[in-house]
């Protein structure tokens, strides 16, 4: 059985998370308070770092790549595109999101003093991405994908972290919420993601 350590409020936990339910496999997630990590995580991650995903003697604590993982292990439903094009522009999306939006995160989170820069560089990069929801259902067109999976956690935080998208934004947001109905999305939001809506 595969068992994921999962931060509480981690938006890359959450991703983790998702990719589980939606396979409707057997695992565990044992949820961690990244301010309070038991004395055994270095022993998990000498990193330091959540997500951490364990299976027998495989450890894995960067979330995309834990994702493809899971992805590749149990195919049905399959998450990356299957055509090796496609499947390109997934791992392009997924590391532009990494650069371009969730590099920003921990200013957000720690309350630094580039917090509003970050806010503004969130809030412009999800107005940019805004128009393809005019033309499909999905980040990559009319099947849900891990890109779906990558950006979703950063949406159900906007409230959160104090970010405020523009009208132009309007078909994000419409997205969003679809995903946000998904079963699998609700089933794997802990209790204090949960709460970050309310």
């Amino acid at each position: 059985m595969m068992t994921l350590y999962s931060g509480t409020t981690d938006p890359y936990s959450h991703r983790c998370r998702i990719v589980l339910y939606e396979k409707g496999m057997d695992f565990e997630v044992i949820d961690v308070d990244p301010a309070n990590k038991p004395e055994d995580m270095i022993e998990i991650s000498p990193d330091n770092r959540l997500p951490v995903l364990v299976e027998r003697d495989l450890r894995l604590d960067i979330a995309n790549i834990i994702n493809e993982y899971i992805d590749e292990r149990f195919p049905h439903p399959q998450l990356m595109p299957p055509d090796p094009v496609m499947r390109a522009r997934a791992r392009l999306f997924l590391h532009n999101f990494e650069e371009q939006l969730f590099s920003h995160i921990p200013d957000i989170e720690n309350a630094t003093s580039k917090i509003e820069q970050a806010r503004a560089a969130i809030r412009d990069g999800l107005t940019l991405i805004a128009p393809i929801f005019l033309r499909q259902q999905f980040m990559l067109g009319d099947e849900f994908s891990m890109v779906d999976v990558a950006i979703t956690p950063l949406l159900w935080r906007l409230n959160h972290y104090g970010i405020e998208l523009p009208k132009q934004a309007a078909p994000l947001l419409k997205y969003a919420e679809r995903i946000f109905s998904r079963p699998a999305y609700i089933d794997a939001m802990t209790p204090s993601e949960r709460a970050m809506r309310k």
